[in-house]
C-alpha cells in the first residue's frame, strides 16, 4: 500500500494514497457515468468526484488564471468561431490536447480527499491513457460509450444535451458540430482504453441505469463493499 507522502508505484505524488486507491469511469459524453456513479455512492458507500462539475467551475477559474498568467485574453474564446466555424475534427483534436492539462487539476483535486470508503472519480476527461499513468491494475477503469442510437436518444430526452445553451448564428450546426465532436472524441477513448486492456462497456439503452451500475460494480468488486442498511 501506498503510505502518505510518497508517491505512487508509478512515481506520481499521492500524499494520502487517493490516487493509487480510486476508480475511475472515463468514456463518452452522455453515456450515462455521472447517474451509474451516483447509484454506486448509493449502494457502496463510495465517495464520488464529478469531473464535469468541478471542470466547469473550479478548473474554468484556473483556465482563467492560467490566460492571464500567459498574456492571454482572460474571457472566452468566440462561440461562433468556437462552435460553428471549427470543424468537429478541429475540435476534437483541440479537446483532446487540452484534457492533460485539466488531468492534472483532476488530480490535484483528489490528492487533497481523505475517506474511508473508495473513491470513484467519473467524467469524459478522465482519459484512458492518463488514468493508466496513475493506476496499479486496468481492472481500477471503465470506458462508458454511448452507441450512435443512444447518444441520439440522449439529445432527445436530455435538455442540457439537446442544445448547447449559448446564443449562435446556427445553432443546428454548432449542435450537429458537437455532437460529431463527442462521437470523435469517445471513439478515440475506446481506441486508447482497448490498447491498454482497459474495459470498455457499450451503453445501447437496452438496460437501465441501475444495470449498468450493477455491470460496473462486478468489474470493480475487489475494490467495494455493498452498504449494509439498518433494518
Amino acid at each position: 500500500m501506498t503510505s502518505p507522502g510518497s508517491p505512487a508505484g508509478n512515481g506520481v505524488w499521492d500524499p494520502f494514497g487517493t490516487l493509487h486507491r480510486a476508480l475511475w469511469i472515463g468514456g463518452g459524453q452522455w453515456a450515462g457515468k455521472s447517474t451509474v456513479a451516483r447509484l454506486l455512492a448509493v449502494q457502496y458507500g463510495v465517495t464520488v468526484y464529478h469531473y464535469d462539475y468541478h471542470d466547469a467551475r473550479g478548473h474554468n477559474d484556473r483556465r482563467i488564471a492560467r490566460r492571464a498568467g500567459l498574456g492571454e485574453p482572460a474571457i472566452e474564446p468566440d462561440l461562433d468561431r468556437m462552435w460553428v466555424h471549427t470543424t468537429p475534427e478541429e475540435m476534437a483534436t483541440e479537446t483532446l490536447a487540452e484534457f492533460p492539462r485539466r488531468f492534472e487539476w483532476v488530480l490535484d483535486d483528489l490528492r487533497a480527499l481523505v475517506s474511508g470508503h473508495p473513491i470513484i472519480a467519473e467524467g469524459w476527461g478522465l482519459r484512458p491513457e492518463l488514468v493508466a499513468s496513475v493506476i496499479d491494475s486496468p481492472r481500477r477503469m471503465v470506458v462508458m460509450v454511448p452507441t450512435s442510437e443512444f447518444r441520439r436518444h440522449q439529445t432527445r430526452e436530455l435538455p442540457r444535451a439537446a442544445s448547447l445553451g449559448h446564443r449562435l448564428s446556427d445553432p443546428a450546426r454548432a449542435q450537429a458540430n458537437r455532437l460529431a465532436r463527442d462521437r470523435l472524441v469517445a471513439e478515440d477513448a475506446v481506441r486508447t482504453a482497448r490498447r491498454l486492456g482497459i474495459r470498455v462497456i457499450e451503453v445501447d439503452g437496452s438496460r437501465d441505469a441501475a444495470a449498468i451500475a450493477e455491470i460496473v460494480a462486478s468489474h470493480f468488486s475487489p475494490y467495494l463493499r455493498r452498504q449494509h442498511r439498518g433494518a
